[in-house]
C-alpha cells in the first residue's frame, strides 16, 4: 500500500459517521435514532394462546380408551383422562399399546362429540364427529389442526370430518362410517357405540365404559 492510500484511509477515519443523532447515542439508548430497543411485544403469541380452548374438566370427560386385538381377540383398556385434552399425547400412548394391528383410541367429551384415532406404526388416522367442537374443546381443535382444516365460523354447520376410510380394511367402508357419524338424530355416544360394535369390540368396550360410569 503506498503513502497516498494511507493518507486516504486516515482521512476516512477522521471524517467518521456524520448521520444525524449517532454522536448522541449512549450505550444501548437508541432513542436518538428513533428506534425502539425491543419491538417484539409478544402480542401475536398472546392472541393465539388466548384463542386456544381451555381443557375439558374431569367431569366433562366421558371416556378415554384404547381398543386393540391381542392373539386375535378384541381387548380394551381405559386411558388417563388427561389424554382427552392432548391429541399428541394420545397418539404417543396408542403407540405403546401392544396391538397386533395397531390400536384405536376413542375419546368422548361431555356427550357432545367424540374423536377416534387409529395408529398403525407411523400411520395415524383421525375422525372428529363434529368440526364445530374445535371452537370449544382442545382435542377437537388438535384434530382439526392435524387434519389441516380451517376452524368453522359461527354459522357453519356441524358435521363429522376426517379419515372416513380409517376402518375400510376392517369391513367398515368409508360410505358406511360417514353415514353412521352423520346421523343427526343419534347421540354422539350412541354413534360411537355403533362404530365400536361394527368393529367387533362391544364387549371389551362396555367393560371399559363401565369404569367411566357410562
Amino acid at each position: 500500500m503506498d503513502a497516498r492510500e494511507d493518507d486516504f484511509d486516515a482521512e476516512l477515519a477522521d471524517i467518521g459517521d456524520d448521520r444525524p443523532g449517532v454522536d448522541e447515542v449512549d450505550g444501548d439508548d437508541f432513542t436518538a435514532l428513533g428506534l425502539d430497543e425491543d419491538t417484539d411485544d409478544g402480542d401475536d403469541y398472546d392472541d393465539e394462546d388466548a384463542d386456544y380452548p381451555e381443557d375439558a374438566l374431569e367431569d366433562e370427560i366421558d371416556l378415554v380408551a384404547a381398543l386393540y386385538r391381542e392373539d386375535g381377540e378384541p381387548a380394551a383398556i381405559a386411558l388417563d383422562k388427561e389424554l382427552a385434552n392432548d391429541l399428541d399425547g394420545l397418539i404417543d400412548e396408542l403407540r405403546r399399546v401392544p396391538g397386533e394391528a395397531g390400536a384405536v383410541g376413542v375419546v368422548s367429551i361431555d356427550g357432545d362429540f367424540f374423536v377416534i384415532v387409529r395408529v398403525r406404526g407411523r400411520k395415524v388416522e383421525v375422525l372428529l364427529s363434529d368440526i364445530a367442537a374445535s371452537q370449544d374443546w382442545p382435542i377437537a381443535r388438535d384434530a382439526a389442526d392435524f387434519l389441516g382444516l380451517e376452524l368453522p365460523g359461527e354459522d357453519d354447520d356441524s358435521e363429522p370430518v376426517g379419515d372416513f376410510d380409517l376402518f375400510a380394511d376392517a369391513g367398515l367402508s368409508e360410505l358406511e362410517i360417514e353415514a353412521i357419524t352423520s346421523d343427526e338424530d343419534a347421540d354422539p355416544l350412541e354413534i360411537l357405540e355403533t362404530v365400536v360394535e361394527k368393529l367387533g369390540f362391544s364387549d371389551a368396550y362396555d367393560k371399559v365404559a363401565a369404569q367411566f360410569d357410562l
